[in-house]
């Protein structure tokens, strides 16, 4: 078994990709040369021009196949290959110690962040309680995010008040102020601010598991709060008061407008427990024996798991130098605390990471993007499932049927666009090869049990190299050269709208 696609192809399919590939290399000769004369000198699209890239497409000898076939059908399902469906099994050599359940489901939300990072707390949780079924309210994290960030951006609006409302910050900062997304850090704030507590105490909502017309409102109710205070700010800046006191005027303002927030968000998702309010939790073990606990969110926190705040994120970065700590611009939740903070670093050592803490028994908290070369179904990440070739490019499923080239690097694809973190799941188990190379990944996903192997994914380790952007290792367990870079807070701070920004 292994991650690699298979056989080589017949010597009559050879001959027809090399001929599509003397079609697609002429393609881009013509658009780098150029001809001598457009077809359309004004740039348009024209008849001409259709005539001659429809006589290219029809010079293909998949066209004909490609057009009966895929009008009717799924695009990538069409192409799956049965040999990366075989070979990449859902078997592992290298495990964490201890199983947890049940697999979780963020539904219709963008929670994944708060999913994986109370899915790597419940392992302590759960052997420390001797317990085999057990979730961590997701919902607990997910209010004070959402209050935190009506917050932040409030703060930054008071911040910016004086750059102009077309101003290209301002706009991208009141693009998505309350979003779902996250990242390692801001998960690290909300833990060490409010703590935790058990799913039981603060259970699941209506909004919480499909948040969007809370995040309309919310969003909406917002964006009028930064106008009233961006007016505030004009009025104020022709008095005569200090600039200490027209910012206390402000924040006094906008403490008032928060009540609104602070209304809405428990109206929809329930008051929560206070972080330093005692609640009582009872449960009974895996061995059916009763058990309580009695303490405050913090206090739950400190009882049963490591600190999460002494682990940090590895990223790979190819367009920006490796071995520096990076940050980007007005990226956080809680105002005031800790910034997103990533040290960029080689792929192989994000793998070796990953691997040493496996062996050390702790699960992993990685980004990646998801929608890249996977199927949500079978539950494979692999570039070999849609094409022969195992090319590593965003859409390898459409190269063996259309005359696309896809040959964007990891570096390319971000500078573009074309890809980012969109998603944070848990690594808790690799397979090796003979010489402790990795070959294949187990992820813990929060999509529920009806996809994947029972929610189970596998990942390939030429996926990992291609579309994972960050994996989080305990301090403990890092190499000592990273931890003293992430230790040095000397940060190279990228503008708030690089793709490093994206919250998964």
């Amino acid at each position: 078994m292994g991650a690699s696609a298979s056989t080589a192809r017949p010597e009559a399919e050879e001959s027809v990709r090399d001929e599509k590939r003397e079609i697609i290399e002429s393609f881009g000769s013509m658009s780098l040369a150029g001809p001598a004369r457009p077809l359309s000198t004004a740039g348009t699209v024209t008849a001409r021009n259709l005539a001659r890239w429809e006589d290219a497409a029809q010079s293909l000898p998949t066209t004909a196949l490609a057009r009966t076939i895929f009008a009717h059908s799924d695009l990538k399902s069409t192409v799956a290959q049965r040999q990366a469906q075989v070979a990449d099994s859902f078997v592992f050599n290298t495990s964490v110690h201890f199983p947890t359940g049940p697999r979780t489901n963020q539904k219709s939300s963008g929670r994944c962040w708060l999913f994986a990072t109370t899915n790597v707390l419940r392992y302590e949780v759960m052997q420390r309680l001797k317990l085999d079924d057990f979730q961590l309210s997701q919902s607990y994290l997910f209010i004070w995010d959402k209050l935190e960030k009506a917050n932040y951006y409030l703060e930054q609006s008071i911040e910016h008040a004086d750059k102009p409302i077309d101003d290209r910050l301002v706009e991208h900062l009141a693009r998505g102020p309350l979003s779902d997304g996250g990242q390692w850090d801001m998960a690290c704030n909300l833990l060490e601010k409010y703590g935790v507590v058990p799913q039981a105490v603060y259970p699941e909502s209506f909004s919480s598991s499909a948040s969007g017309t809370l995040n309309q409102l919310l969003t909406t109710e917002v964006r009028e709060h930064a106008l009233k205070l961006r007016k505030l700010h004009k009025k104020l800046a022709a008095s005569s008061l200090s600039a200490e006191e027209k910012t206390s005027s402000l924040r006094a303002t906008k403490e008032e407008l928060m009540a609104s927030v602070w209304t809405t968000i428990t109206s929809a998702l329930g008051v929560p427990p206070q972080p330093d309010d005692k609640f009582t939790w009872e449960y009974y073990d895996k061995h059916g024996k009763y058990g309580k606990f009695e303490g405050t969110p913090k206090d739950f926190l400190a009882a049963f798991t490591s600190k999460p705040t002494e682990s940090f994120s590895l990223i790979h970065d190819p367009r920006n130098t490796y071995g520096k700590l990076y940050t980007v611009a007005e990226l956080g939740n809680i105002w005031g605390m800790r910034d997103v903070l990533y040290v960029n670093t080689e792929i192989d050592r994000l793998k070796a990471a990953v691997v040493t803490a496996i062996k050390a028994g702790v699960p992993v908290f990685f980004g990646c993007d998801v929608g890249k070369c996977s199927d949500r179904i079978t539950g494979i990440m692999d570039p070999a499932l849609h094409d022969l070739k195992a090319t590593p490019c965003a859409y390898a499923v459409f190269q063996s049927a259309f005359p696309l080239s896809l040959g964007l690097t990891k570096a390319e694809r971000l500078q573009t666009g074309e890809s980012a973190m969109t998603h944070a799941m848990v690594i808790s188990a690799v397979h090796l090869d003979a010489s402790g190379k990795p070959v294949r990944y187990r992820v813990e996903n929060s999509w529920g049990t009806d996809v994947g192997d029972k929610g189970w994914f596998v990942m390939t380790d030429k996926w990992f190299e291609e579309f994972v952007y960050q994996v989080v290792i305990p301090n403990r367990l890092a190499p000592k050269d990273l931890l003293d870079i992430f230790n040095s807070k000397k940060k190279v701070v990228l503008p708030a709208w690089d793709p490093m920004g994206a919250l998964a």
